[in-house]
């Protein structure tokens, strides 16, 4: 049986060759690139089986190399390699189409059974991340797939999503703030970086924003 035909797409060349020594000698490593530009071309000319993706990059990051490789190559599979574990980030790249997240605290071995398991077919997560992705596409039967993105909602935080969600079912600021366990202040705080992020002026519209989109 063949090696996967990898490619490493990270803006720094210590963790690129130390991801390197772990797996060369069970995959092939067909390419590599540190910025989001070069990866997409050359991913797309070489169409490896399977990219290991820094998620955090300049320039559209991980993001970028996703939707521009998997709107014209839908066979290469994505296994984004992080060192966040922030539940946005994680569940942000698996609605643009990876196949998997893992963190860059990972073993050498662990990272070769997850590219393997990429390259098969499986979807790949550690238990922890997992979790993140069953609550996000779990909650409805009919609910958002990993290809469904809706840019508006990705660009909160796990945090700011928590508060939206219990301003839209009718909690007010301090019944947020003791179901978070955090203070009144810090709950103002999340709404108006809400409000902000999502161009709307007042609670009453993102009530509404919320409710067109099943959140509450």
């Amino acid at each position: 049986m063949s090696q996967p035909r990898v490619f490493l797409v990270d803006d720094h060349e210590l963790i690129r060759s130390g991801i390197r020594a772990e797996i060369s000698s069970h995959v092939d490593i067909i390419g590599e690139a540190d910025e989001v530009g070069a990866a997409i071309e050359l991913i797309l000319e070489r169409l490896p089986n399977v990219v290991l993706l820094d998620v955090h990059m300049p320039d559209g990051g991980g993001l970028a190399v996703l939707q521009s490789v998997l709107t014209l190559a839908p066979s290469v599979r994505f296994l984004a390699l992080s060192v966040s574990d922030a539940a946005h980030d994680v569940i942000s790249v698996v609605r643009a189409g990876a196949r998997g997240y893992v963190t860059k605290n990972i073993s050498g071995p662990d990272l070769i059974d997850a590219i393997d398991r990429t390259h098969d077919g499986d979807v790949v997560f550690s238990p922890r991340l997992a979790g993140f992705v069953l609550d996000a596409f779990s909650s409805e039967a009919n609910g958002p797939t990993p290809h469904d993105v809706d840019p508006e909602l990705d660009q909160l935080t796990s945090r700011e999503r928590q508060v939206l969600r219990l301003i839209a079912r009718g909690y007010t600021y301090r019944d947020i703030a003791s179901e978070l366990d955090i203070s009144i202040k810090t709950v103002e705080s999340h709404v108006s970086s809400v409000l902000r992020k999502l161009q709307l002026s007042n609670r009453h519209q993102l009530t509404n924003w919320a409710s067109e989109r099943r959140l509450a």
